[in-house]
C-alpha cells in the first residue's frame, strides 16, 4: 500500500524534471529589408518639344507622312504618266511603273483615275489644252494677220519643244492607239483649226473688204497650215540643231508667201 503523501510528491518530481528540459530557442526574427527609394518621375516635355524632337529624329518622313491634297497628287500621277507613255508608248506603259515614278501605290493611282485608259485621255486633255493656251495667250487679236501667225507658230514650236514627252502623247500615241483617243486629239486640233481659219478669214477681209475666198477654202488652207505644223513639229522634236525659232521661220516662209499673194489677188491656178 503507497504511503499517504507519496503520490503528490510523485507528482512534483515529474513537474520538476519537466521544467529542468531545456527551453526550446526562439527563432530570431528576420530583418526587415530597407525601403527602395522611390524613382524620380520624369519631367514632362511640352507637346510642342515632343514634336520638335520627333522632327529632328525623323527629318523627311515627317514630311511625307503629311497628306496631299488631291490636286497636287493628281498632277504628280499625270506627271509621271504622260512622260512614261510618251517614252515608252501607251501598250508598253506599265501601271506599276507610273506609280512609282510618281512616289505612289498603284491602287492610289487607279483610285484616282480608274483605269489605264482613263488615265491617258487625262493625259490628252490635259495637254492639249495646255498647248491650246499656249497659242491663244501668244497672239494679240489687234496685231496684222502676219505677226498673229508668226506669234502663233512661234508659241506652238516652243511648247512642243519644251514638252516633247506631251508632243509625242498628242501626236503620235493618241492617233497610232485608235478610238477613243483620237477623238481625244481630233477636239484639239479642231480648236486650232478654227483659230487659224478665223485668222486667215481676218486677213483676207482686212485685205479685199468683200473678199470672194470661198469658207471652205478658207478652213482647207487652216487645216493644211496646222498639218504642216503638226509635221514639222515631230520632225524639229528629233533634230536637236532646230530651235523652235527656226522651225517657227521655216513655216511661216512656206506658208505667208502662199497667204500673202492670195491676199493680194493673186492665187496661184493650175496650167490649162
Amino acid at each position: 500500500m503507497r504511503k499517504a503523501g507519496a503520490g503528490v510528491a510523485d507528482v512534483k518530481t515529474v513537474r520538476a524534471a519537466k521544467a529542468a528540459k531545456p527551453a526550446k530557442p526562439v527563432k530570431a526574427a528576420k530583418p526587415v529589408k530597407a525601403a527602395k527609394p522611390a524613382k524620380p518621375k520624369k519631367a514632362t516635355k511640352p507637346k510642342q518639344a515632343v514634336q520638335a524632337v520627333q522632327a529632328a529624329k525623323g527629318g523627311d518622313r515627317v514630311v511625307r507622312q503629311k497628306r496631299m491634297p488631291r490636286a497636287v497628287r493628281e498632277r504628280q500621277m499625270l506627271d509621271a504618266a504622260v512622260r512614261t507613255f510618251g517614252q515608252r508608248g501607251y501598250r508598253a506603259a506599265s501601271m506599276d511603273e507610273i506609280a512609282e515614278l510618281a512616289g505612289v501605290s498603284k491602287p492610289l493611282v487607279y483610285l484616282y483615275l480608274n483605269s489605264k485608259e482613263d488615265l491617258f485621255t487625262a493625259c490628252i486633255r490635259r495637254e492639249s489644252a495646255a498647248l491650246v493656251e499656249a497659242v491663244r495667250d501668244a497672239v494679240t487679236p489687234d496685231a496684222p494677220a502676219d505677226r498673229q501667225l508668226w506669234d502663233g507658230l512661234r508659241a506652238f514650236f516652243a511648247h512642243t519643244a519644251e514638252h516633247p514627252d506631251a508632243w509625242a502623247v498628242l501626236h503620235s500615241q493618241a492617233r497610232t492607239v485608235g478610238e477613243p483617243f483620237a477623238a481625244e486629239v481630233n477636239v484639239m486640233r479642231e480648236e486650232i483649226v478654227t483659230f487659224v481659219t478665223a485668222l486667215i478669214a481676218a486677213a483676207a477681209r482686212a485685205a479685199h473688204h468683200d473678199p470672194s475666198l470661198p469658207d471652205r477654202e478658207v478652213a482647207g488652207l487652216a487645216h493644211a497650215l496646222v498639218g504642216a505644223a503638226e509635221s514639222l513639229a515631230g520632225w524639229a522634236n528629233t533634230e536637236t540643231t532646230v530651235s523652235a525659232h527656226q522651225a517657227a521661220a521655216t513655216l511661216m516662209n512656206f506658208a505667208w508667201a502662199g497667204l500673202g499673194d492670195l491676199m493680194e489677188g493673186r492665187p496661184w491656178s493650175p496650167p490649162r
